[in-house]
């Protein structure tokens, strides 16, 4: 489980009041990234800066993920971290921390957060971040209900500020949440709820105050992403490929990005766009979970092995030389040696730029927790690092090919020496270069000189 901290922001203007401290730590996707940043624009108002300093925040924020194994589990123990750290400041004589969970082990497990750690203030599920100031007024006077779980998700967008407090040239950008497919092994579709897609008017408004603010590169959001179909303002569905195009046409939103995809939600229309869109990166994340047709109908996947290769082929002949990332189990119960070796093959053919691989582990209340043929933890060890080594190889083929070639770069964030500057190529690799500090928020000309697994490396052309 990735964890992330909201970046710190500058203090007030001289003169007035000190701020009150904010510190979120994220857990999981990029969506969660996204609920953080809104959760710290909907405090603002408030008179709430962040801090990356737990010890020095009032209001703690822990925004939960449920995907991966023992989340729960973890948070109760950074829980119990909290609490130490709350006891200290109030022995010191400093005021008193509040402290929340968010996120999807709230919702899943709300009641039972406040049972098992009552130093928690406040339990916020995903569709309820907007209620935040109210429960946080609410602690405060001691008094009202402190669980904020069951909201429909046009609530939420609907009470958060227009314009973000967004830093940097890159943004996230939800547009679609909620998830109908119930993959066997999945919590989405419990935690999240249906699928819901933001009216193209809310998204548009958004990005253009993204651009405003110096935002050149935007991701769009969505548990299932390309299932969206928000409501135009003429009445009319857009598909993501429509609003893709009118994306497109803001001034100064040069790049657009979108994750994460299913491939029963891969339209032709969605297909064209990468093939005549300028702006939509050549990147695109398609999980697959398995290459086992038997595997893929267990997980209740609703695609089979070829259907994925044969719109792969599509992708890649509308869009040649697109970069192609997935995710995949290893261990799904009942799994064997011969589904294995069909994953295996299936890797092989596809040939992944990027890809994320996952033991199964199982999730309570989902089919697969109770499935029979529960693989042994050893036995998926072994799978895992068989996969890894291959994708691993492929990653890093890709990017040791870059080599030699010209990659338009968008510079976001300086590196780790002196004058360095890291930027993202059109592939979604990270891209340092010496001398190029001065850059920043700019999209240049890069020469690739090498490529690792991770990371390129190159010179600005012409320099």
């Amino acid at each position: 489980m990735s964890d992330t901290l909201i970046a710190p922001e500058v203090g007030t203007a001289e003169g007035s009041a000190p701020p009150k401290r904010l510190f979120i730590k994220t857990y999981g996707c990029q969506m969660n990234v996204y609920d953080s940043e809104r959760m710290a624009d909907v405090l603002r108002p408030l008179g709430y800066a962040t801090t990356d300093q737990v010890e020095a925040a009032d209001f703690v924020i822990l925004n939960t993920c449920h995907i991966r194994e023992k989340a729960a589990e973890k948070i109760y123990s950074e829980l119990g971290k909290m609490r130490e750290i709350r006891e200290r400041k109030i022995a010191r004589g400093e005021s008193r921390m509040t402290i929340a969970v968010a996120g999807c082990v709230a919702q899943a497990e709300g009641e039972e957060i406040m049972r098992r750690a009552p130093a928690v203030d406040i339990v916020v599920g995903p569709q309820a971040y907007h209620q935040l100031p109210e429960l946080l007024t609410r602690t405060a006077r001691s008094r009202g209900e402190r669980i904020g779980a069951d909201f429909a998700p046009s609530e939420k967008f609907d009470a958060m500020p227009v314009v973000r407090g967004v830093k940097g040239y890159a943004a996230f950008l939800t547009v679609q949440e909620g998830c109908d497919k119930f993959c066997s092994f999945c919590v989405v579709p419990y935690t999240r709820g249906a699928e819901w897609s933001r009216p193209v008017v809310d998204v548009l408004a958004e990005a253009r105050g993204l651009a405003d603010q110096g935002v050149r590169e935007v991701t769009l959001l969505g548990q299932n992403v390309n299932a969206y179909d928000g409501e135009g303002a003429d009445g009319n569905v857009w598909t993501l490929a429509t609003l893709v195009r009118a994306l497109a046409e803001i001034p100064g939103l040069d790049r657009i990005r979108y994750t994460t995809s299913h491939p029963n939600d891969m339209s032709e229309d969605l297909i064209e766009a990468h093939a005549e869109v300028e702006a939509l990166m050549p990147y695109l994340h398609l999980p697959v979970q398995a290459g086992s047709d038997r595997i893929l109908r267990l997980m209740n996947r609703k695609h089979g092995r070829q259907k994925y290769i044969d719109l792969i082929g599509r992708i890649r002949e509308a869009r040649p030389g697109i970069a192609l990332a997935g995710d995949m189990i290893v261990g799904f119960p009942g799994e064997t040696d011969r589904d294995f070796e069909d994953t295996l093959d299936l890797v092989r053919q596809v040939n992944y730029a990027a890809c994320f691989s996952f033991m199964y582990s199982p999730r309570p209340g989902t089919p697969a927790s109770t499935m029979p043929g529960q693989v042994p933890g050893e036995v998926m060890k072994g799978r895992l690092t068989a996969l890894q080594a291959l994708l691993t190889g492929q990653q890093t083929a890709f990017n040791q090919g870059q080599a030699g070639r010209t990659l338009n770069v968008m510079f976001d964030r300086k590196g780790r020496h002196p004058g360095q500057a890291v930027g993202r190529s059109p592939y979604l690799q990270s891209v340092h270069v010496d001398g190029a500090d001065h850059l920043l928020g700019q999209i240049v000309p890069v020469r690739i000189e090498q490529g690792s697994q991770n990371s390129l490396k190159g010179t600005i052309v012409g320099s």
